[in-house]
């Protein structure tokens, strides 16, 4: 899993039809004091998150065990909405 910053969101009217009904953002991967790690990956949300939301994501076939994209030519999802990083320096 990886911290996200939510950027954006995206918009394809013609796409692969299981994609319909999914919301897309465009995320950054951050570490935990929010430096950008890898800009503008896209993300299936699963959690209603909106821009400037910190988030945290999956990748890989894991993306594809989140809540309703079992089936879905995904490869990174938005799992939660985080509330709180705190790490010690």
């Amino acid at each position: 899993m990886q911290i996200g910053l939510v950027k954006g969101t995206l918009t394809a009217t013609a796409k692969a039809d299981r994609l319909t009904g999914l919301k897309l953002m465009v995320v950054d991967v951050i570490d935990a004091a929010g430096k950008v790690l890898t800009k503008s990956c896209v993300a299936a949300d699963t959690c209603g998150a909106g821009v400037g939301d910190g988030v945290l994501l999956t990748q890989g076939s894991a993306a594809r065990m989140a809540q309703g994209l079992s089936s879905a030519p995904v490869d990174m999802a938005i799992i939660a909405i985080v509330d709180r990083v705190s790490v010690d320096t």
